[in-house]
């Protein structure tokens, strides 16, 4: 069974840093695609960024956080990372990990999130 357990939200400054940890078990992650999704209250779940898992780790990224955001893996720890610099008000919200099995359009596990407060 898969399980994705985020960790490393909280409340910081804006401007600040926080990085988001998705230890992910339950399969063999390298034919995935793993990704970070968030929700802010009132609003619907959104797309933050995605990496590959199977060789050449691809990424995109929601054009609200490139260049401020980077999305990593740790093959060894079955980790995937979301790195969060330069952070503002309007990214506040819970974080979501997700996976899906590669060349697959559903993101279908899903992690319990974490929240990430950030004051002005």
């Amino acid at each position: 069974q898969v399980q994705l357990v985020e960790s490393g939200g909280g409340l910081v400054q804006a401007g600040g840093s926080l990085r988001l940890s998705c230890a992910a078990s339950g399969r063999t992650f390298s034919n995935y695609d793993m990704a970070w999704f968030r929700q802010a209250p009132g609003k619907e779940r959104e797309f933050v960024a995605q990496i590959n898992w199977n060789g050449g780790n691809y990424s995109s990224y929601a054009d609200s956080v490139k260049g401020r955001f980077t999305i990593s893996t740790d093959n060894a720890k079955n980790t995937v990372t979301l790195q969060m610099n330069s952070l503002k008000p309007e990214d506040t919200a819970v974080y979501y990990c997700a996976a899906r099995p590669a060349f697959t359009r559903t993101y279908n596990y899903w992690g319990q999130g974490t929240q990430v407060t950030v004051s002005s």
